[in-house]
């Protein structure tokens, strides 16, 4: 049984994914006067955009385990086909997109990318199981 790097390459970047939106949150965190003595108190005075980047962030970490159970399944199971792979891919992508929709303020873009993504990771599952 031979794991396609791609599936390992696909979940350490979703490993990864939850710190892409926190960058924007510690820009917001500068920008609204950061005390390092109550770090947490400050969420109230962040700009909405970085209000938005700590959901997204807080996001990355829910759906990771999804994922890596997914990425796993397929690993442990040899069931690798092609699409496996182009799913893997297509939910990293559709992750970083659902941050950067999130940023912005564009909900529907921002759904969809989530329901996508859930998606990719129910085709993972459902090919590990042979389905």
């Amino acid at each position: 049984m031979s794991i396609p790097p791609i599936l390992l390459y696909c979940l350490m970047a979703a490993a990864a994914m939850p710190y892409v939106p926190y960058l924007a949150v510690t820009i917001g965190r500068f920008q609204a006067g950061y005390d390092f003595n109550a770090p947490r108190a400050l969420f109230d005075k962040l700009p909405d955009y970085a209000k938005r980047a700590t959901w997204a962030h807080q996001n990355s970490f829910e759906v990771f385990p999804l994922f890596a159970t997914a990425v796993l399944m397929v690993c442990v199971t040899g069931r690798t086909i092609p699409a496996t792979e182009t799913a893997a891919i297509a939910f990293v992508v559709l992750r970083l997109l659902y941050s950067a929709f999130y940023i912005a303020n564009i909900p529907a873009a921002r759904s969809g990318c989530w329901a996508l993504g859930m998606a990719c990771i129910g085709s993972l599952m459902l090919t590990s199981l042979g389905g």
